[in-house]
C-alpha cells in the first residue's frame, strides 16, 4: 500500500488585506551616533601582608665518594712596590686529593718514597 504525501499545502484565513502599500526592499543605514559617556569608578584594592613560614630542610652525606683527583698548580709569592714586582717565589708542580683508602701507584711505591727522602738510599 503506498501514500502519497502532498507537497503543496494552501492555507486561507478568510480575511481580506490589501498589502500593495507594504514596500519590499528596505534600506537601513547609520546616519549619527549618540554621544556616550563611559566613566570607571576607581579600583581598590588591599593585600594582606605575606607571610614567609621557616622551612627546615637538612642535607647530609652518608659517605664521600671515593676519589683521587689530580690537578696542576702554580702558586706564586710575591714581594712588591707600587705595582712593580720585587721579589718572587714560584711552586710549580702537581696536587691531589684522595678521599679513598689510600694504595699507592707504582710511581708512589716504597722504593720510589725513600729514593727522595733526604739521608736514604734509593733502592737499585
Amino acid at each position: 500500500m503506498s501514500v502519497k504525501i502532498p507537497s503543496h499545502f494552501e492555507f486561507d484565513l478568510g480575511m481580506d488585506l490589501d498589502v500593495s502599500g507594504i514596500p519590499t526592499n528596505y534600506t537601513f543605514g547609520i546616519t549619527q551616533l549618540p554621544k556616550m559617556n563611559v566613566g570607571i569608578d576607581p579600583m581598590r584594592f588591599t593585600i594582606d601582608p605575606l607571610e614567609i613560614k621557616p622551612l627546615d630542610m637538612s642535607f647530609r652525606l652518608k659517605e664521600i665518594p671515593s676519589v683521587r683527583v689530580h690537578f696542576p698548580v702554580d702558586y706564586r709569592v710575591a714581594v712588591g712596590f707600587l705595582g712593580i714586582e720585587l721579589a718572587c717565589v714560584r711552586l710549580c708542580g702537581q696536587s691531589q686529593v684522595i678521599t679513598e683508602p689510600y694504595v699507592p701507584n707504582p710511581c708512589e711505591c716504597d722504593d720510589a718514597v725513600q729514593a727522595v727522602q733526604p739521608g736514604t738510599r734509593g733502592v737499585g
